[in-house]
């Protein structure tokens, strides 16, 4: 009984989210329509239709590449179509969500997301996402803009030199992470055994969730890319645990700063819709590609992509390109 509750609430509960969420952008874009960003020469359809295709093919190289849809939705959409910051970062913030809450029931059924772990990660974060979220509404567009090309620019470097361990040696769990008891085990079948893990250094994991939730209500990211590496590198808990529970934390943070957007008029849903739709989609034959395709030529070919992403954003920021 509790599998098939958690089979459906797998499926209407993003869908129920999203509907809220169009639904109240829809009351917000008419109460206070936005200038209009666009050519004008183009029909009504036809850059949602980019979009569409745009964040489908995005989803397929997000998955394969181990990163969240946000994180490649922003920088691309904003630094080479022709929709103003705010309104990309509204819709980032939704495309990451969804895929956070289509994986988040799966994941935490499964027994791979862990919520002692997440949720002191998940205060921490969507409170500064908020936070973030007002300041990068508040900034003028080209500062965010640059600051975006810069932190793009800089998630490529820890792309390019982050490493994964699977399995950390954790010999003592600290103080804070024993009060909070954030341990665990689960199955591992690559290896056909039961692992159990601990966590430490969670004082300095904390502090490092404050700059991940502002920077993710600022540019509308999402957090995944930095999500786990702090699991994992610093605080020690084993991959699959660190991205399970990264993708469950997005559900969270996303919120808590799509709100902000939201309420500002930030979210447009001929945006949002088809990228959404893209991504969710992108992301499914990604699944499938993946058992063809060598990860290691797709993380390449992201990381040039975001590196060229970046570059525009800086430019553009900086009124050069």
């Amino acid at each position: 009984m509790l599998e098939k509750v958690l089979r459906v609430s797998k499926i209407l509960l993003p869908v129920f989210i999203l509907t809220v969420l169009i639904a109240g952008a829809a009351h917000v874009y008419a109460a206070h329509p936005p200038e209009p960003t666009a050519p004008a020469e183009h029909a009504w359809w036809f850059w949602p239709l980019i979009l569409l295709i745009l964040s489908f093919v995005l989803g397929v190289f997000a998955v394969m590449a181990g990163v969240g849809g946000g994180v490649l939705y922003v920088p691309i959409v904003s630094g080479f179509l022709p929709f103003h910051l705010d309104f990309v970062r509204g819709a980032g913030l939704i495309v990451a969500l969804a895929g956070a809450l289509a994986a988040g029931p799966g994941l935490l059924r499964k027994g791979m997301a862990d919520l002692r772990l997440a949720i002191p990660m998940a205060l921490i974060a969507s409170s500064c996402a908020i936070v973030g979220a007002m300041i990068g509404l508040a900034l003028p567009t080209n500062v965010v803009q640059t600051l975006l090309g810069a932190t793009i620019l800089g998630i490529v470097a820890i792309m390019l030199k982050a490493k994964k361990s699977e399995f950390p040696n954790v010999p003592q769990p600290d103080a804070l992470s024993q009060s909070l008891r954030i341990m665990g085990v689960y199955y591992e079948p690559t290896i056909k055994k039961d692992v159990q893990w601990q966590i430490h250094r969670t004082p300095i994991g904390l502090g490092l969730f404050v700059f991940i939730g502002v920077m993710a209500g600022m540019f509308g990211l999402g957090a995944g890319w930095a999500n786990v590496p702090v699991l994992n590198l610093v605080l020690g808990a084993p991959i699959k645990i660190s991205v399970a529970t990264s993708k469950f934390l997005l559900s969270i943070t996303d919120t808590s700063a799509a709100w902000i957007y939201l309420n500002n008029g930030a979210v447009l849903p001929l945006m949002v819709v088809p990228s959404v739709i893209g991504i969710m989609l992108g992301s499914f034959v990604g699944v499938k590609v993946l058992a063809i395709t060598k990860p290691s030529l797709i993380r390449i070919m992201v990381i040039v992509v975001l590196g060229i992403a970046g570059v525009k954003a800086l430019l553009k920021g900086l009124g050069i390109g």
